[in-house]
């Protein structure tokens, strides 16, 4: 079969002097001078050719991908509160669980877990995502009856505060009762595909959800990833996948966000080549949320450090993924990542003062 893909590139610091020379990502702060146009036929790249934007017109087949690359995305309206995605924003991660691979056991008391992510919204953060099930490599399924004693608590105590709040889980009764407990979007780190029942809650809850890319249940996933095709054309179009089985389902694509799985099913090849293609996905129309704070990967790069040493690996690839439009960056350090990104901010404000 044979498929075309565009991936954004040759970044400008504003679009001042430059009309018709560039077109602005997802209606974000970035700014685009060029496409790589890659042409597929079954599991072979045919070629790759790069296209300044200004020479760039869209054939009727790229017409959709086009728009979707460069629309504005509409705010995620998470209960009472309303998040702009035109530029980062930071989205802490709060796992009470006892086996989470980076903080697994630090917040297994409802009301220090509850501290613990006020103190995150208190420092910046969006959204606070609570985790009940460690998904870790070689992480055994918890029953959900568990998995709903240990979060409902804290999504309560969080929702009353005004926070918005996520719930991290694969199951449907998890959603329901984290949905009625005042979180208002859910994370799923199997897209959809773990409960048949999931889709059908989000579509009755209507709200925002995320569908991340893996490949196999986190008891295998790592034990020997392989693709046929390069990795992020196939993360692309597993995730374009996912997205249409979602809105058939009668989940509104507006509150469809896509995460492309660091470290679910991929080798460290895999995770940077993925990172370095990051912008491609944004010609799936949905915003991009990137979770690759303190992953195994950044040891593996920096000397084995271990979970707990990984802070300035993290910052690095949070840049790398703002620097490409991601609109959510996942992380478990966030003040620091909140200092990081509005550095970044003011110098993308500063380029775009005109002087």
């Amino acid at each position: 079969m044979l498929r075309t893909y565009l991936r954004p590139t040759g970044f400008v610091d504003a679009p001042f002097g430059h009309d018709g020379k560039l077109a602005r990502l997802a209606g974000g702060l970035l700014w685009f001078s060029a496409v790589e146009l890659i042409r597929t036929e079954d599991a072979r790249t045919v070629s790759a050719e790069l296209i300044p934007v200004e020479r760039f017109e869209p054939a009727p087949e790229l017409a959709d991908i086009w728009a979707r690359l460069t629309s504005p995305r509409p705010p995620l309206e998470a209960g009472e509160r309303t998040i702009r995605l035109d530029q980062p924003q930071v989205v802490g991660i709060l796992n009470v669980t006892p086996d989470s691979f980076s903080d697994g056991g630090r917040h297994e008391d409802p009301a220090a877990a509850a501290e613990a992510g006020h103190a995150m919204s208190t420092a910046g953060a969006a959204i606070v995502d609570v985790g009940g099930e460690s998904t870790r490599p070689g992480a055994k399924p918890v029953w959900e009856g568990d998995e709903i004693e240990r979060i409902l608590p804290v999504v309560q105590q969080l929702a009353r505060s005004g926070t918005a709040v996520s719930v991290d889980t694969r199951k449907a009764a998890v959603m329901d009762a984290a949905l009625g407990a005042g979180a208002t979007i859910v994370n799923d780190v199997s897209a959809l595909t773990y409960d048949d029942r999931a889709p059908a809650t989000i579509a009755r809850a209507n709200c925002p959800v995320v569908l991340m890319h893996h490949q196999g249940p986190p008891e295998t996933m790592q034990q020997s990833p392989r693709y046929d095709r390069p990795v992020l054309l196939e993360v692309y179009d597993w995730l374009e996948a996912r997205i249409e089985a979602a809105v058939a389902a009668g989940i509104d694509r507006s509150r469809i966000i896509v995460d492309p799985g660091i470290g679910f099913g991929k080798t460290i090849a895999h995770n940077l080549q993925l990172l370095n293609g990051l912008a491609m996905l944004h010609g799936l129309g949905c915003p991009i949320m990137l979770g690759a704070s303190r992953k195994r990967m950044i040891g593996a790069l920096a000397g084995e450090a271990p979970a707990d040493q990984r802070l300035p690996g993290s910052l690095a690839l949070a840049l790398k993924g703002t620097d490409q439009g991601v609109q959510l960056l996942r992380v478990h350090d966030v003040p620091e990542t909140i200092q990081a990104i509005r550095i970044w901010r003011g110098l993308k404000d500063a380029a775009l003062t005109p002087s």
